[in-house]
């Protein structure tokens, strides 16, 4: 069974920055789409970023664009999620999914990925 591990969650103030990293236990993620996800307390999972494989493309959440940045090391079977300018409603629990070549049109739903990681923690103070 496939598993992904995200790590570099953490407690940052207003303004601050953090790295996420998921890494697959696949024996490669060529071909995967990868995406980041995050639920707050009493909300539904929604779409953060995603990132393709071939042609390479990237996908923001409206919420996150010019402040996140999604990126992919094929090599280490990593992502990463690099967020800037973090802001207190950008707490939650943040997981990484990935699926085969999903359909991109479905590419923010949750439903579309059938891999997923047991979450890292976000906390932004205001």
């Amino acid at each position: 069974q496939v598993q992904l591990v995200e790590s570099g969650g953490g407690l940052v103030q207003a303004g601050g920055s953090l790295r996420l990293t998921c890494v697959s236990s696949r024996r490669t993620i060529v071909g995967y789409t990868m995406a980041w996800f995050r639920q707050a307390p009493g909300n539904e999972r929604e779409f953060v970023a995603a990132i393709t494989w071939s042609p390479l493309r990237t996908f923001y959440a409206d919420s996150v664009k010019g402040r996140f940045s999604v990126s992919r090391d094929n090599a280490e079977n990593t992502m990463y999620l690099e967020m800037n300018s973090l802001k207190p409603e950008d707490t939650a629990a943040y997981y990484c999914a990935s699926k085969f070549s999903p359909r991109p049109a479905m590419i923010s739903r949750p439903t579309s990925f059938d891999s997923w990681g047991q979450g890292t923690q976000v906390t932004v103070s205001s």
